[in-house]
C-alpha cells in the first residue's frame, strides 16, 4: 500500500497519527510539508481526495490566518490556495493519503478509514 503523511513533527496529533500507522506495521512516506512544501497542484489533488474546499483545510487559529484576513469570504479558492502554498503552516495537519483516499488525522484514528 502506498501511503503518505503530511506531517509536522512538532504537532502532537501528527505524531499520534504517525504512531497509529507504524503500530499497524505501515511505513508511510513522511512529507514534512513545513520544510518541504507541496505544490499547488499537489494541494488541489489532496483537497479532491479529502472532498473538501480550500477554506475547510485552513488552520483558523494561526496568527497568519488573521494577519492575512483569510476569514474574508470574498477571497476565492485560488487566493486561499496561494496563501496556503506560501504559508504551509495554514494547512491543517496531519493528512494521510492512500489509494483509498485521504483523511485529516483529527482525531488521529480517523485515518484508519482509508487503510
Amino acid at each position: 500500500m502506498t501511503l503518505k503523511i503530511l506531517h509536522n513533527p512538532r504537532c502532537s496529533k501528527s505524531r499520534q497519527t504517525l504512531q497509529i500507522l507504524k503500530d499497524k506495521g505501515l511505513e508511510p512516506t513522511i512529507i514534512e510539508y513545513l520544510t518541504s512544501p507541496i505544490t499547488e497542484d499537489e494541494l488541489v489533488e489532496i483537497l479532491g481526495k479529502l472532498n473538501i474546499e480550500p477554506r475547510e483545510l485552513l488552520r483558523k487559529g494561526e496568527k497568519i490566518y488573521k494577519e492575512l484576513g483569510l476569514s474574508n469570504l470574498n477571497m476565492d479558492d485560488k487566493q486561499l490556495l496561494g496563501h496556503m502554498i506560501a504559508n504551509p503552516i495554514l494547512i491543517e495537519r496531519p493528512i494521510v493519503i492512500s489509494e483509498k483516499g485521504a483523511r485529516i488525522g483529527r482525531p488521529p484514528e480517523s485515518v484508519l478509514e482509508i487503510l
